[in-house]
């Protein structure tokens, strides 16, 4: 992705369901389960870069010694960081205990981390500062085992007053800015008072029941209790995904199936999807359970996480990716008019890399329709090497784009720093012919068109190329999201900036006004989250009216090169991702109401100059 936005958690979860003596036995070392932690939170690592934590828990302690522990890092390669700690105590323990790890109760008893219950999380920030104490998992501790709490999860919620304000409880400065902090108040509240009836063995199915209902966003969580018990749940909508695995000496649950895969080697039918509503709950002898908590609504799953945020190795999301490169080949070959001789097709590294496979294998089919059609025309009149000429033509590649390292400017004055801006990416010379070739470069998706703008089009416009076309794989993104990604200020949509931009120049400024009135009377009388005003900004435009608009936005001033935009049409994302329809950031379509209450919000913001978040 070109402009780079914070995104999607990674949640990671094992329960062992043997004693640490059988995996030395079967698996060699009584670190294994902390090492397959480690495995499958690096496997994730894509999903969350701000931060790292993992909580683990002993079962069968003896009273007065600790069973509950957790750590969390935000260096540099947090996972790393963390994996490093624990070795190092392991280091440390065999200076006065050799040969610790071939003990198992010895090793339990002197090893924080080594536990049977084991959560981890991969953080990306999008509520709260980046320091360690917003990272997951978050604790309550209590003198009672049942009542000690570990809790992490990918997900935003969209009602954290309300939830504070369910619990009586007047948050503070820490907690008004984590999401989490909001959950892990009322699921601890709803656990405190299930144990008062049941005593050191609270329902945790109705604990959930009771906690979740009030719940409005998207997510995926997990949680340990003191007690032994274990759980991850998914939202009503299935709009965060999940996904668990069953072994007769494990339990494993993951934010992705590629990477729960990977790291035990099981095949793709073997590793299970959480659905909807549903909760994998796990007691203290280690016999689970699937849950429906909450009844199921229409299926929402993120269309994101299949364009951009999962990891590409999973078989299903490399076939949905490749066929969103194909559906646009069709209006590729209208852009540049048929004419393959004189294209050159490339891609925004890295993750378009698996659309542009798409988009090139949809080029090669209509080539290879010609050279059929244009050798069958022939009749007899060709010889060795006129058919030699048709049969090696070939759909024209390059890398042009290359992604250097991050670059970090030190210098703040504006005019230097966007001078260094546009170096993020670079080119490689030579691979146009100046004023003849058309360059078609994909991107899986256009959120503000800034890198695209200060970075890309200049640095491709020293090819000096005939056009650049620059191709989402991704529908227009014209409304926030709340439901996991860090996109929640109106102003940064270069698809709404080209809106505005249509209606001052027609005119129709007056439709701001209009829609920004309607938000103010829907506060005013709590209907904020009844319908999504922002939708009559776009309204009077079609998608290609808007894509014109955009292109002509993320020109350069001094770039005389033309620029056009394609983008990916609803149509053919439902039709490319089939399971995943979550598309209220392209359509404003939200499956909860507080999505509605965002938008409106974060529309407002905009009109009140308010750079804020929406929610």
């Amino acid at each position: 992705m070109s402009d780079p936005i914070k995104h999607e958690c990674g949640l990671a979860f094992i329960r062992l369901r043997k004693s640490f003596s059988y995996y030395q036995k079967h698996y060699g070392t009584v670190m294994w389960g902390l090492n397959k932690l480690y495995l499958l939170m690096e496997k994730q690592h894509n999903r969350g870069q701000d931060g790292a934590g993992f909580a683990a828990i002993k079962l069968d302690t003896e009273p007065g010694y600790p069973f509950l522990y957790r750590n969390r890092s935000i260096i540099n390669q947090p996972i790393a960081d963390l994996f490093a700690q624990v070795g190092a105590e392991v280091a440390e323990l065999e200076k006065y205990q050799p040969n610790v790890l071939k003990h198992p109760g010895l090793a339990k008893g002197h090893l924080p981390f080594l536990g049977e219950l084991l959560l981890g999380h991969l953080r990306y920030g999008t509520q709260g500062k980046n320091n360690v104490e917003f990272c997951h998992p978050f604790i309550k501790r209590d003198i009672k085992p049942a009542r000690n709490l570990a809790l992490a999860g990918n997900f935003n919620l969209v009602n954290v007053d309300e939830l504070f304000d369910l619990i009586s409880i007047d948050p503070g400065e820490f907690q008004k800015q984590s999401d989490l902090a909001a959950m892990m108040e009322v699921i601890h509240y709803f656990l405190v008072k299930e144990e008062e009836i049941h005593p050191g063995k609270p329902d945790i199915t109705a604990v959930l029941k009771r906690a979740v209902s009030y719940f409005d966003g998207g997510f995926h969580f997990g949680g340990l209790t003191g007690n032994g018990y274990s759980f991850v749940m998914r939202d009503a909508n299935g709009i965060r995904p999940s996904y668990y695995y069953i072994h007769e000496d494990f339990i494993v649950a993951a934010s992705e199936r590629a990477a729960i895969r990977t790291t035990f080697n099981v095949g793709e039918n073997e590793v299970l999807e959480l659905m909807p509503g549903c909760a994998l709950i796990v007691d203290d002898k280690g016999n689970y359970k699937i849950e429906q908590v909450l009844e199921p609504k229409e299926r929402r799953a993120c269309s994101f996480e299949r364009i951009y945020f999962s990891r590409g190795n999973d078989e299903k999301i490399y076939r949905e990716r490749i066929a969103l490169g194909h559906h646009l080949s069709k209006p590729v070959l209208e852009a540049v008019n048929y004419d393959l001789k004189n294209t050159i097709f490339s891609y925004i590294p890295n993750t378009a890399e698996v659309a542009y496979f798409g988009l090139v294998k949809g080029m090669e089919e209509y080539l290879n329709r010609i050279k059929v059609e244009r050798i069958m025309s022939w009749g007899k009149d060709f010889d060795e090497e006129k058919l030699t000429e048709m049969i090696n033509r070939k759909i024209r590649q390059e890398k042009i784009a290359n992604k250097d390292v991050k670059m970090r400017t030190f210098i703040t004055e504006d005019v230097s720093r966007q001078d260094m801006v546009q170096h993020v990416y670079d080119i490689t010379y030579g691979t146009s012919r100046p004023g003849q070739d058309t360059l078609v470069v994909i991107d899986d998706s256009i959120v503000r068109g800034t890198t695209l703008r200060e970075s890309i089009i200049r640095m491709l416009s020293r090819l000096k190329p005939r056009k650049i076309i620059i191709v989402s794989s991704a529908p227009q993104i014209r409304y926030p999201d709340c439901y996991g990604i860090d996109m929640s200020k109106m102003a940064d949509f270069i698809a709404f900036n080209a809106a505005i931009e249509l209606l001052k120049e027609r005119g129709m400024d007056y439709i701001l006004k209009e829609a920004y009135d309607k938000c103010k009377e829907m506060q005013r009388n709590n209907k904020l989250h009844c319908e999504n005003v922002v939708r009559q900004v776009y309204h009077p435009f079609t998608a290609e009216e808007i894509s014109k608009k955009i292109a002509q936005l993320i020109t350069p001033e001094n770039v005389s090169i033309p620029v056009e935009v394609i983008y990916q049409t609803i149509e053919d994302l439902h039709e490319s991702c089939p399971t995943n329809t979550g598309d209220w950031y392209f359509t404003g379509n939200y499956p909860t109401p507080g999505g509605n209450r965002v938008v409106n919000k974060a529309f407002m913001n905009y009109m009140e100059g308010k750079n804020v978040r929406g929610y």
